[in-house]
């Protein structure tokens, strides 16, 4: 139990182990380096018996410490290849960045350029729309002031027309005022001249009024023919000598006013009783 308690047998082993360890790690170590010359390997070992060992102080165990890792070899082509490469994925990242930055801003001045061409056809378009809408007022405008001067001078003339009319219409009054007195004056006259040639028959009526178309030449001159008796209430004897008197009148008097001279009159003739 003794034996069992100290753990004899297996440092031994333990020690062993680690001998054979490092006896191979030397090996190793002269295979990698050919041109030092191979040494025998030798190992000192004195048997020792269980009743010669005194019993060894107890101690910790300590955990073994790592074997360093063997440093890499160094190769300077690989960090250069690496530094280069580095150095053009760098460079490559640089240039997509500008790239995509070049990109990105020809996007936007495209886009700007195209928001600017929109806004300037709308401006353009409305104003279209403005100086066709203007021409359009003015058109209308232009219209409206021709048409109130049509109508304008339209009522002016209208106005003159009825201003004249009215003038010629109160002259034609005027001068048919005048004329009708002319004319009765006239007619009155020759109805005196033929009364003064009017013999009158056995047969005259009472209040005998007779219409008489006579025919005037220039001068007053009545010609047999042109008389004639178209209505009387006396009988044909006062019919012969209405026409009788008015022939002996001629030359009949001209009118005082030579305007209301007329070729064909009708001349009502009451003789003076």
């Amino acid at each position: 139990m003794a034996r069992d308690q100290y753990n004899i047998v297996p440092m031994t082993m333990a020690v062993i182990v680690h001998v054979l360890a490092f006896g191979g790690l030397f090996v190793a170590f002269d295979f990698a380096r050919p041109d030092r010359p191979d040494m025998p390997l030798a190992i000192e070992a004195t048997l020792v018996t269980e009743d010669a060992l005194a019993p060894p102080p107890v101690v910790e165990e300590k955990a073994p410490e790592p074997e360093p890792e063997p440093e890499p070899v160094v190769d300077d082509d690989a960090e250069e290849r690496a530094r280069l490469e580095e150095e053009k994925r760098q460079a490559d990242l640089r240039a997509e960045q500008e790239r995509i930055r070049l990109q990105q801003e020809e996007d936007r001045q495209r886009r700007e350029a195209e928001e600017a061409d929109r806004k300037r056809r709308e401006e353009e378009e409305l104003e279209k729309r403005r100086a066709e809408a203007e021409r359009k007022r003015q058109e209308e405008l232009e219209r409206q002031r021709a048409e109130n001067e049509r109508l304008r001078r339209e009522a002016e003339q209208e106005a003159i027309r009825r201003r004249q009319q009215e003038e010629i219409e109160a002259e034609e009054q005027r001068l048919a005022a005048m004329q009708a007195d002319d004319l009765a004056r006239w007619i009155y006259a020759m109805n005196n001249q033929i009364s003064r040639n009017f013999v009158p028959p056995a047969s005259l009526p009472i209040n005998l009024e007779c219409v008489v178309d006579v025919r005037i030449l220039p001068g007053g001159r009545v010609v047999s023919a042109d008389v004639e008796v178209s209505r009387c209430n006396g009988d044909d004897a006062v019919r012969r000598a209405v026409e009788a008197a008015v022939i002996k009148a001629s030359p009949l008097p001209e009118p005082d006013n030579p305007a209301i001279f007329q070729r064909d009159l009708r001349i009502t003739f009451k003789p003076e009783q």
